[in-house]
């Protein structure tokens, strides 16, 4: 099998003198012949989600069913859905942004008629989705890969608290269906959560997180005016193209604006943009047709662009893993790319607020909490938003860290 595992990867990857990097052979050996439950922590571009694409088309040439890949990002899925194709797998999602195709992917999903399907956590908190798609095809499930499995963890960087539902979910399933969990930033102790919580048979393989392609560099420079004016002469003269991270949308605006007016083709790119809008971006980049994405982290975790030249971050980012993840874009399939760290003034005082207002406030809780008790009725968001004065993200917040409270969607 090894020999048609071998011509899938170069068929993958474009190559005809590619060969498997250390421990992918066996973690696809695992899934497919020993139906294993795998942890994979391996650095950003060694190739995990090769891993579970390849496993898929071996599994399903074998007679399984379809596999469901949980996936936290948006781009981060059209990224993989593009990935798959290009090796013959038949993969389709379910998720905010397609509505109109539910229906027939639903469909297609029952009669079988592709290979993979990517949704995202918070699907899993519909039960209606749960019951009417996932339930059904249960038995017959290939194999389930939970990508970005840090999130899983009360540790972890970018925990998400639907990555819960995964659980229930896996004990739903029949024991002897193949788990795959991969991640690139995974310390001992959110290992051991993420083991907690998929089981004690699962298996961990972990290798070495240095990326010899990339040179990493710090700058201090402690205003705007001159990281504006140092990224304004530095840019043309790197490899490529690539991104430059801000922490906020006003600065990734702003940047890139400013950027433009030097003569450099930059564009803006967050989570609020229209879909259509950040498609047209990621594919622009992908294609070397604009030198750099001023991006948020809505341009984080998993996005693969091989020749990817250079990361560039205008602010500190919020955590040493938040760095690592983000600037492992670059350098995956060239031989020398760059990562440079620029420190701002700023920086201590936006960590300040986003740690402020990462939790609800007291006033905040009761007011809501008090809203809806008066009610007497399940209220939508939009109509808690008519009664209180909280932006939809607060509310939603506010939701997922209690559990008692009833808000319909």
């Amino acid at each position: 099998m090894r020999t048609q595992e071998l011509a899938l990867l170069r068929q993958a990857l474009g190559d005809d003198t590619a060969t498997f990097r250390d421990g992918q052979w066996q973690a696809i050996s695992a899934l497919v012949q020993r139906r294993a439950r795998l942890l994979v922590v391996q650095r950003t571009g060694w190739g995990k989600s090769l891993v579970y694409f390849l496993a898929t088309k071996l599994l399903r040439d074998q007679g399984a069913g379809c596999t469901i890949l949980i996936s936290p990002l948006l781009s981060l899925m059209r990224n993989q859905i593009a990935a798959a194709r290009r090796i013959g797998v038949r993969a389709e999602t379910i998720n905010s942004t397609n509505a109109k195709d539910w229906r027939k992917i639903e469909s297609g999903l029952k009669r079988n008629e592709f290979d993979i399907l990517l949704i995202s956590p918070e699907r899993l908190a519909n039960d209606d989705f749960v019951n009417r798609c996932l339930l059904p095809i249960a038995n017959r499930v290939g194999l389930f890969v939970v990508d970005e499995a840090h999130c899983i963890s009360d540790w972890g960087h970018d925990f998400r608290p639907n990555y819960r539902r995964i659980v229930r979910i896996l004990r739903a399933l029949p024991r002897t269906i193949p788990v795959l969990a991969t991640t690139a930033t995974a310390n001992d102790r959110v290992v051991g959560d993420i083991v907690e919580q998929l089981g004690p048979n699962l298996e961990v393989q972990r290798g070495p997180l240095a990326r010899a392609s990339l040179s990493l560099q710090n700058i201090s420079l402690g205003s705007h005016a001159e990281r504006m004016a140092w990224l304004a002469g530095l840019l043309p003269e790197l490899p490529g193209s690539g991104i430059v991270y801000t922490l906020t949308v006003r600065d990734s605006k702003r940047l890139a604006q400013w950027l433009q007016s030097q003569g450099i083709d930059a564009e803006p790119y967050y989570g609020a943009m229209e879909t259509e809008q950040r498609e047209d971006l990621e594919n622009r980049l992908l294609n070397n047709e604009v030198k750099a994405l001023v991006a948020t982290v809505a341009l984080g975790m998993g996005f693969d662009k091989p020749d990817l030249g250079f990361v560039v971050h205008y602010q500190r980012p919020a955590s040493v893993v938040h760095y690592y993840q983000q600037v492992g874009r670059a350098g995956r399939a060239v031989d020398d790319a760059y990562g440079v760290l620029l420190n701002g003034e700023e920086d201590d005082a936006i960590a300040d607020y986003f740690i402020r207002s990462a939790f609800p406030t007291s006033q905040d809780v009761e007011q809501l909490l008090g809203t809806m008790r008066s009610a007497n009725a399940s209220l939508t968001i939009p109509k808690l938003q008519e009664r209180v004065n909280l932006a939809k993200g607060k509310i939603e917040s506010k939701r997922q860290r209690k559990p008692s409270v009833r808000i319909m969607n």
